[in-house]
């Protein structure tokens, strides 16, 4: 691993980190939010680098992960962060990378120098953070996970530690920059380390991922009074339509307004026309008598 990346392996930017996480960003979020996390004995004995993956809807999630796994495995986890996002500048870097041991993630299959980077961390045995489905859901339903995540597995031959996050979309939604007052309820499942199975490709292991932190969501939200993902998507879906018809109503407005100034346009023109007309013979008896 280059000089430049020695961040991720340090133990005094680790120590650093344990101080900034137990000591700031835990308290903060646990005083704004009221978070019961659960699973935690899944995660008895395990050592090791892993991929921890959750699902993503809102900007609390990773500080939420971070916290809530014990600290003997988050010494050195890294979380992937959109580095067309978070690393444009040292500026906006800083907290994540301080914080949250953050690393560049390029979005969209594009081509850099940090291509090849998180394989590299789990060879060097850091655990890694990362979101499979590519981004925030800004409805709340889970997508689709992206294999990526999958295929380190395979490859660096890691389990993945399912997560999912249930309340954290409601406690703060993609167009909010604080969480909601009142310090509203998150559950936090932590699930037993999966594997990939001989021979599975990262399609299949993605989908397998996929299902269980959504099997691990649905099952806390009915037992807590959450939404479940189907609930999610179909409130997405009526509020989709809804925006529709009120599309269609607004291009409806906007046409019968053109209508009226069309055939208003028109009546001050025929109107016109007529008074032009019958000024017409009484100039021509003006312009006669003038010639006598």
């Amino acid at each position: 691993m280059s000089t430049g990346h020695r961040r991720y392996t340090s133990a005094s930017w680790a120590m650093a980190r344990f101080l900034a996480q137990r000591g700031f960003m835990k308290p903060l979020f646990w005083s704004l939010l009221n978070v019961h996390v659960h699973g935690k004995r899944n995660l008895a004995g395990m050592s090791g680098p892993y991929i921890a993956v959750a699902n993503h809807s809102s900007h609390l999630d990773g500080p939420l992960v971070m916290s809530a796994l014990p600290p003997r495995l988050t010494r050195y986890l890294a979380t992937g962060a959109a580095a067309d996002y978070f690393f444009t500048s040292p500026t906006k870097a800083f907290a994540p990378v301080v914080f949250m041991n953050a690393f560049p993630v390029e979005r969209g299959g594009s081509r850099s120098k940090h291509r090849g980077l998180s394989g590299n961390l789990l060879t060097e045995g850091v655990p890694i953070l990362l979101f499979p489905e590519g981004t925030r859901s800004r409805s709340g339903a889970m997508a689709a996970f992206k294999p990526g995540p999958a295929a380190l597995c395979i490859s660096r031959n890691v389990p993945a530690i399912p997560i999912a996050l249930v309340g954290a979309h409601l406690a703060m939604p993609t167009d909010s920059a604080l969480p909601k007052s009142g310090r509203p309820d998150v559950h936090i499942v932590l699930g037993r380390p999966m594997w990939a199975e001989k021979g599975e490709t990262a399609r299949k292991f993605a989908d397998r991922m996929h299902d269980q932190v959504l099997r691990m969501h649905d099952s806390m939200a009915l037992a807590t009074g959450f939404p479940t993902m189907a609930d999610y998507a179909a409130e997405a879906e009526r509020l989709k339509q809804q925006k529709a018809v009120e599309t269609e109503q607004q291009k409806a407005v906007g046409q019968a307004a053109e209508d009226e100034r069309t055939v208003e346009h028109e009546r001050t023109a025929g109107h016109d026309s007529k008074h032009a007309g019958a000024d017409r013979p009484a100039t021509r008896d003006r312009e006669r008598k003038d010639n006598q």
